[in-house]
């Protein structure tokens, strides 16, 4: 079916298409006839991972981006997706840059945005996140700061989301790599890195032992990042004892782009993202021995891309662009083709 909307969805500008996917998703995860027809439909082979201490029932996962204010995930849930990470998310509701800044490049398979955490802020999220859980769900949160709050008060941010959301997910993400904030990838520096997780950390204590459960606290980095850049990031998130590292984010560099729109400002995401995330889940696993577990995500499209990021040693793999192009199947065909291909493989 997919095949036959797509043409018409993508005579739609960017954003409103991706609006209208998002409002039928929210609609299906409040109409039980609806949810019921989709996880029929799109349910894919279960074998579960352990990875953070948390039980996936699958590897495949949705990136966060996709659903910025927990409007759709309910329904997103159907698709067949082990976990889904909501955000990235704001403390304080803000409009993001102007309009256009969301583009398709379907000539490579990819997008361009530059959206700078449009939202409704944390309360409003937080309230999308209450009540019943679609069974089997893993759920997690992106967090950033908001564009006015400056870099020497980031921490502030970051702290008041994970106090905010600490009872509503199962793990959180923190973006310091999103390249449509103004500074926000300086937080990656290894100073200013060392502060926002030292008072992460301590915060997370405290909520740990309020609520008598983990909650593993993941970085997601720029694949950006020199291999020095990184190596330094990494230590810091070792030294503050973080669960994970979510590589990557979109990209900045414009190599080997084709189309016209290769000179909008923004992050880059899809396939031509693919061979640069591949190198930073490799050498995020080498720098740290394995010791950090890795969601690899970045131009996944198919079931090939899943395989190549499991391959260079990631431990779970989300999606986003790929489930643009490829549409609601997505996610069944890849984990049913990774299936038939190795019976025996966990994915």
């Amino acid at each position: 079916m997919y095949r036959y909307l797509y043409p018409l969805l993508f005579r739609l500008d960017a954003e409103r298409a991706h609006g209208l996917a998002l409002s039928l998703m929210r609609l299906a995860g409040s109409f039980r006839p609806l949810n019921t027809w989709l996880r029929a439909r799109f349910t894919g082979p279960s074998q579960p991972v352990n990875v953070f201490g948390l039980s996936f029932r699958n590897r495949l996962g949705l990136a966060a981006g996709y659903d910025k204010d927990g409007l759709g995930w309910r329904g997103l849930a159907c698709l067949g997706f082990g976990h889904i990470e909501v955000g990235t998310v704001t403390p304080r509701a803000q409009s993001g840059n102007p309009k256009p800044r969301l583009f398709r490049l379907p000539e490579e398979r990819a997008l361009i945005n530059r959206m700078g955490f449009p939202g409704r802020g944390a309360d409003f999220v937080a309230r999308r996140l209450l009540g019943p859980r679609p069974p089997g769900l893993v759920l997690g949160v992106n967090i950033g700061k908001n564009k006015d709050t400056p870099l020497e008060h980031a921490a502030e941010d970051y702290i008041s989301l994970l106090k905010v959301f600490a009872p509503l997910v199962d793990y959180m993400t923190i973006n310091v790599s999103s390249p449509n904030t103004i500074g926000l990838r300086r937080l990656q520096a290894k100073e200013t890195l060392s502060g926002l997780l030292q008072g992460l950390a301590e915060e997370r204590k405290y909520q740990v032992a309020s609520l008598g459960r983990n909650l593993p606290l993941l970085v997601k980095v720029a694949p950006d990042l020199t291999e020095v850049e990184l190596g330094d990031a990494l230590d810091v998130i070792l030294n503050y004892g973080m669960d994970g590292i979510v590589a990557t984010n979109t990209t900045i560099s414009r190599q080997g782009l084709l189309s016209p729109l290769a000179s909008e400002s923004g992050g880059l995401s899809g396939e031509p993202l693919h061979a640069r995330s591949l190198e930073i889940v490799q050498s995020i696993v080498h720098l740290t021995g394995a010791q950090l577990p890795v969601i690899g995500v970045g131009g996944v499209m198919d079931a090939a891309g899943v395989q190549r990021m499991l391959d260079a040693g990631a431990e779970l793999v989300q999606v986003y662009t790929g489930l643009i192009y490829g549409g609601p199947g997505l996610v069944h065909n890849i984990l049913r083709e990774l299936v038939c291909k190795s019976p025996g493989v966990v994915l």
